[in-house]
């Protein structure tokens, strides 16, 4: 419990920082891919600023109860990850800080919110059977739900559950909310005609969404690390490079493709889910 409340402190105060230079790094790249100069690292930061310098406004008190409760659990669940806590925990948590950013949206009654609330759950019904399935194998190739066993190894566990990684891999982009499964919101203004699941959110609302995803982006990179850290001092070095390079393939990936239809999205996650996790537990049981 200590181990994660220190974490859940560090990753309060820490990951906020990262978040926002790894939404910077992300206009940055996306707009030299573009061919322009595209906006300074910290404009993240200053977008949020000037949300929390605006009045407070909501269509009622509801949803800003639900946005704070989904900042809070992303924090926690954050914590549970990076203070070494259970790793089946952290996951549940997680999924119940994008369940209350659903019903924030619900709780407004806008219909273009209410389209981005639907969109949003169907985005967790794609993702969530494969991010349980990773963290059965997790379990199976450590011996543990605990995070912190990976460093008890002599190998990394993608050496065995690198199935289980391609899945993580590729629900990792509907998680991140990137093309071409952005369906609930978009980055890319063009693809909207509102604002999706914040149609209704503003000013300092807002700028807590903006910092839940700062939290959620380096949550998930960590989920990405995990299967590089071993009991080695030189897996961190590695783990950071690693975690940097899905990054920017994630950016890539964003880049290059036009959103799918939410059929699409469904059937190839759940497909994968089948194939990578399903497929990889079956092989660590007769390990």
């Amino acid at each position: 419990m200590i181990s994660i409340l220190i974490g859940t402190i560090a990753f309060a105060i820490l990951a906020p920082v990262v978040g926002c230079l790894l939404s910077g790094f992300d206009r940055v790249v996306s707009a030299r891919m573009q061919g322009r100069v595209g906006p300074p690292i910290l404009q993240p930061y200053y977008d949020v600023r000037k949300l929390l310098e605006k009045e407070h406004a909501s269509v009622n008190a509801a949803e800003g109860v639900y946005v704070t409760c989904a900042l809070v659990f992303a924090v926690l669940a954050g914590g549970i990850f990076f203070g070494g806590g259970n790793l089946l925990m952290c996951v549940f948590v997680i999924t119940l800080s994008s369940l209350m950013f659903i019903v924030a949206a619900y709780s407004t009654r806008s219909p273009y919110a209410e389209i981005g609330a639907h969109r949003e759950t169907l985005q967790v019904m794609a993702y969530e059977p494969m991010v349980l399935l990773m963290a059965i194998a997790f379990f199976m190739a450590t011996g543990s739900f605990d995070v912190n066993a990976v460093l008890g190894l002599d190998a990394p566990i993608i050496t065995t559950a690198w199935l289980a990684f391609l899945g993580l891999l590729y629900i990792l982009t509907i998680k991140l909310r990137k093309s071409p499964f952005d369906l609930s919101m978009s980055h890319h203004a063009h693809q909207e005609i509102v604002r999706g699941i914040t149609t209704e959110m503003s000013g300092p609302t807002l700028a807590k969404v903006e910092i839940m995803h700062w939290y959620e982006n380096v949550l998930f990179l960590g989920w990405i690390g995990m299967f590089f850290v071993w009991g080695s001092p030189i897996s961190i070095a590695l783990t950071l490079v690693v975690m940097v390079l899905v990054y920017l393939l994630e950016i890539l990936i964003d880049n290059n493709f036009a959103r799918v239809k939410w059929q699409l999205m469904l059937k190839s996650a759940w497909v994968v889910a089948l194939l990578a996790g399903g497929v990889n537990i079956a092989v660590l049981a007769f390990l």
